[in-house]
């Protein structure tokens, strides 16, 4: 499903890159959203390669990774469930071990093993759901049964489960490990200077001809842009809003960013932005804050070795990191009341 709003919006403008000749631009549908690809100090003919290398990256993954439409994530869920191991394909192998210290370190916040909790919410789907809740009685067989990443064991390549319920979705963290090798992609091919937006969440590598690329964090609750910040080289920026996958049903709002404790929609924050060199990490993170809230925020943001975080609350109040407030300008008018944390290492 495509954002009607991106979460993060690079704010060179489309005009802009084209009175910039020298930024070129490449769009495409990938993971469901729009992804964008800016280069910057190359002729045409290399942009052209650029761009069709980071379409191959984003494409094959969406098909190696997709939780349920038929491919190889589609196949492992069905072994797992029937109590089988099997042989998952080295790139979903990959993610399995890029996960599960990120999903430890968060306290399982982050836990791509709640497929079948997103199934229950309805957002096991191409588009968002219009409810009612899931049933209560399913709600709590779930939490009774409470998959984890930790259930998740290997014997001589093949991979198991100790828990039935158990139903991997990526959905979490795998749009910033494809932005990860999508870069990787571009420095192969010699490219310096590139941003990739992938449905408001992005890496950046150099920077523009003139200027450093500037992105605007979007308002989780009004029209148009909250903050804005500069990027340096090689950086990564997420934000994870209850905006972006959601319905409304008896005047609540239902959002996709589930807790694995509770079994439902985290409570009590809007939008979480993070910003780190790795987009794997951040993405993750970004939902692990989410979850963890305005009480616990900074707690995950230790364990995760994050040190820039933007954390908007129901009430519009802005958590900041002390890195972050030196990175970040406020848009707003007036700006919104902050909320600075401690020091993050």
């Amino acid at each position: 499903m495509m954002r009607v709003l991106l979460g993060v919006l690079l704010l060179s403008g489309l005009a802009a890159c084209q009175r910039a000749p020298e930024v070129h631009q490449h769009a495409f549908f990938a993971f469901g959203t729009l992804v964008e690809l800016s280069v910057a100090d190359v002729d045409p003919q290399r942009a052209a390669e650029a761009a069709e290398a980071v379409e191959q990256v984003f494409q094959e993954y969406h098909r190696l990774w997709h939780a349920w439409h038929p491919g190889p994530l589609a196949d492992l869920n069905r072994a797992l469930a029937a109590g089988q191991g099997a042989y998952p394909d080295p790139s979903i192998h990959l993610l399995l071990e890029l996960a599960a210290p990120l999903a430890e370190r968060s306290g399982y916040r982050f836990d791509p093993a709640i497929g079948g909790l997103v199934r229950l919410w309805g957002f096991h789907a191409d588009t968002p759901p219009q409810g009612p809740p899931p049933d209560a009685e399913a709600l709590r067989a779930w939490r009774a049964a409470r998959p984890s990443l930790a259930d998740l064991y290997w014997d001589e390549g093949q991979v198991f489960s100790r828990n039935p319920a158990l139903q991997l979705d990526f959905g979490a963290f795998a749009k910033g490990h494809a932005l990860d090798q999508a870069i990787a992609r571009l420095r192969a091919l010699g490219i310096d200077h590139a941003i990739v937006n992938a449905g408001g969440d992005l890496r950046a590598i150099g920077r523009r001809p003139d200027r450093p690329w500037r992105i605007g964090i979007r308002h989780p609750r009004a029209p148009g842009v909250l903050a804005s910040l500069q990027l340096e080289d090689n950086e990564s920026l997420f934000t994870s809003g209850d905006y972006e996958r959601y319905f409304e049903y008896g005047g609540e709002r239902y959002h996709h960013i589930l807790d694995p404790a509770s079994g439902a929609p985290a409570r009590g924050t809007t939008s979480v932005t993070v910003l780190h060199s790795d987009a794997t990490t951040v993405d993750a993170a970004a939902t692990a804050l989410f979850v963890a809230g305005p009480e616990h925020w900074q707690e995950v943001a230790r364990a995760m070795g994050l040190r820039h975080v933007l954390l908007i609350d129901a009430a519009g109040v802005a958590h900041l990191s002390p890195a972050m407030a030196g990175r970040i300008r406020f848009e707003t008018d007036p700006p919104p009341p902050v909320r600075l944390g401690e020091p993050l290492p």
